[in-house]
């Protein structure tokens, strides 16, 4: 609250930088980074923690100080390059070169590089920030993308009004959050493939917005699920709808992918609480060679499952289950040889 009296009044100043990467993907040829720098110190997620560090630590999420319009620094390897933040203080690295990166990552695609503000800057930070993004590797034999609300963690986003999301999320420790029963083995088997080798790239999807994006980080890493890309969303309150042509958030990442990844073929994971059946199945008709199977898991909603048991039912294109539960989609995924 300070700062924005001080911010007010023009007495502002940056005091603690922090540059926070987003989990993120690229190509042999392509650098794809985003991130934001905000000027707040970094969050305090503890596994135990009281119930007054539990709020003041959602608060934190959501009550951040954006820097607009500074300069980002981007090095990997020998090569360097810079952009600057937007008005929410977002930034986008997004570079082709001739170099192959595969070359510069490890043994499961991962590429590392450091983002700093270059010291010429007026802020004279000298921290340096450690990213990753993933290059599937070339003898990948499918790529996962999947939904995590109400599919690998419960969320309660068909409660009236979302208030079981904002319960869930504010007053609920990232460590205290429980995945979907197996969902963490059933990620695991599909990231090994039928070979066990841990090269099947995993794209993780949510409608939340960026701020949750440490939260949801560290529920992933904590419940032993494989690393993968984050892709979040970027909007200004969890009512917002999606408007006129826009597509929804969910379908323009996946068709990002696919475009990314021409010659890779995907399992989509979702659930049948919103719209995840109407968009994997019109993305399924779109490339139907290329969606190999679509699990949907079911939810305690009479009225969505009905919507979503008509889609299904007509949908002859690539094969649609409806599980109860991981180990169902693991059965299915065992006799098509995916694990």
């Amino acid at each position: 609250m300070l700062k924005r009296i001080k911010k007010i009044f023009g007495f502002y100043k940056i005091d603690a930088i922090q540059i926070v990467p987003y989990c993120s993907y690229g190509t042999p040829h392509r650098l794809y980074v985003k991130g934001r720098v905000l000027d707040n110190v970094p969050l305090d997620y503890e596994e135990n923690p009281s119930f007054v560090a539990t709020i003041k630590n959602a608060i934190r999420q959501f009550d951040t100080y954006e820097i607009p319009g500074i300069t980002v620094q981007l090095k990997v390897h020998n090569f360097t390059y810079t952009t600057r933040t937007d008005a929410h203080g977002y930034f986008l690295f997004d570079v082709t070169t001739d170099t192959d990166l595969r070359e510069l990552s490890d043994a499961e695609g991962w590429l590392f590089y450091d983002l700093s503000i270059p010291t010429n800057d007026a802020t004279k930070v000298t921290e340096v920030f450690q990213g990753e993004l993933l290059i599937p590797e070339a003898d990948a034999d499918f790529g996962v993308i999947t939904d995590i609300d109400d599919t690998i963690l419960y969320t309660g986003v068909t409660s009236f009004l979302k208030w079981k999301v904002l319960l869930n999320s504010l007053f609920v420790n990232s460590y205290k959050r429980m995945p979907l029963q197996d969902a963490p083995s059933l990620y695991q088997k599909l990231h090994k493939g039928i070979e066990g080798k841990e090269k099947n790239p995993i794209f993780y999807l949510s409608n939340s917005p960026w701020n949750m994006y440490q939260y949801l980080k560290l529920f992933l890493d904590h419940n032993r699920f494989p690393k993968g890309a984050v892709l979040l969303r970027s909007f200004n309150s969890i009512f917002q709808k999606v408007t006129g042509s826009e597509k929804p958030h969910k379908q323009k990442e996946i068709l990002n992918i696919l475009e990314a990844f021409p010659n890779l073929n995907f399992i989509l994971i979702g659930d049948s609480g919103e719209h995840d059946a109407t968009i994997y199945t019109d993305i399924a008709a779109q490339f139907p060679n290329r969606v190999l199977c679509i699990y949907l898991r079911s939810v305690k909603h009479r009225r969505r499952m009905q919507a979503v048991k008509s889609i299904v039912d007509n949908f002859r294109v690539t094969p649609v289950l409806l599980v109860e539960t991981s180990a169902d989609a693991e059965a299915h995924a065992h006799t098509q040889g995916f694990i």
